[in-house]
């Protein structure tokens, strides 16, 4: 029982590492596009802040997705580790294509879907999944809306200062709004890890109640922070380029808006996208100059992924479970 537990614990940081990895793109793209950093100091910063997240805030993250989301009497230690390994699969597809998907709803879909394949529907507690389905839709308008509404104050409030002084006073203050959205990411993400982990210690005995042990959340704050070090560089060129171009003043509006809305989710205890909601604060910048200025044929494939990727890690979470049943049989 031990050595199961501490494997499944190990697989759990391995996802942890590939989240910070596949989402460091996120992190990075405004930041690095505009060249106020180099990208190996850019994951350094984000690393960074995405470490000391884990002194900062609550764990509401981690109670939803730890048992708001699946029955914990129902499911067993072989539920989690298939639902890992349906994040961990598409996470690895998502990435070797190119496209910035979700990793928390990969977790998510890995999760249920293998919750699902052992004890049914009866395993989901589907009043969990409301507020994070809307916010599949709500994270990125609301990143949308706050960076548009912030790009167009700053529009206004500098508009007689010429673009050179005005960007060169944003590059200064993107590394503030760049610190703020790895801090958002950090605890909004780390604490779906320390909820899967803490899960499978009461599902295994070790915890009477469910409460995140401190070593618990020391050590996925420092995973993701690691696998944001390392980075996903095939996604950078999808965030930063792809979607529109970026300068400082519209990084730090966007990064500002992601930074809010992860938060905001956060205090809600809602597990949210860092993917999605920068995607809306990059698209929101871009739309105050013009519509077009936003290429949404890119920004339409994105959205086509985030769709797919609860369904299809699911699925992989269900074959993954139904699979290691018949060897433990």
């Amino acid at each position: 029982m031990i050595a199961l537990v501490v494997f499944i614990v190990l697989v759990a940081l391995v996802f942890d590492f590939l989240n910070g990895f596949h989402d460091s793109a996120n992190s990075i793209a405004t930041v690095v596009s505009t060249r106020v950093l180099t990208p190996r100091k850019a994951v350094a910063w984000a690393a960074f802040f995405n470490f000391v997240a884990a002194f900062l805030f609550g764990l509401r993250v981690a109670d939803t997705l730890g048992k708001g989301l699946v029955e914990l009497s129902a499911i067993n230690q072989y539920v989690i580790l298939s639902g890992l390994f349906g994040a961990i699969v598409w996470d690895f597809l998502t990435w070797y294509f190119g496209l910035p998907t979700s990793s928390s709803h990969a977790l998510m879909g890995g999760y249920a879907g293998a919750a699902i394949a052992k004890a049914g529907f009866a395993a989901i507690l589907f009043s969990g999944w409301i507020g994070t389905v809307a916010f599949i839709v709500i994270a990125p308008v609301m990143g949308l809306v706050i960076a548009f509404i912030l790009m167009t104050s700053v529009t206004w409030i500098f508009h007689k200062r010429s673009s050179t002084k005005v960007n060169k006073a944003f590059r200064r203050l993107q590394l503030l709004s760049a610190a703020f959205l790895s801090l958002g990411h950090g605890t909004n993400d780390a604490q779906k890890t320390m909820g899967v982990i803490t899960g499978l210690l009461v599902t295994a005995g070790f915890l009477k109640s469910f409460a995140v042990p401190f070593w618990v959340i020391i050590m996925c704050n420092f995973t993701i922070g690691l696998g944001t070090l390392f980075g996903g560089w095939r996604i950078v060129k999808t965030m930063g380029q792809k979607i529109t171009k970026l300068r400082p003043v519209d990084g730090f509006c966007a990064e500002t808006a992601g930074g809010i809305t992860l938060l905001v989710a956060t205090f809600a205890g809602i597990p949210v996208s860092t993917t999605h909601t920068i995607n809306g604060g990059i698209m929101g910048v871009g739309a105050t100059r013009r519509v077009s200025a936003v290429r949404w044929g890119v920004a339409g494939n994105i959205v086509i992924a985030w769709i797919l990727t609860i369904p299809l890690s699911a699925l992989v979470g269900a074959g993954a479970y139904k699979l290691i049943s018949i060897f433990v049989k």
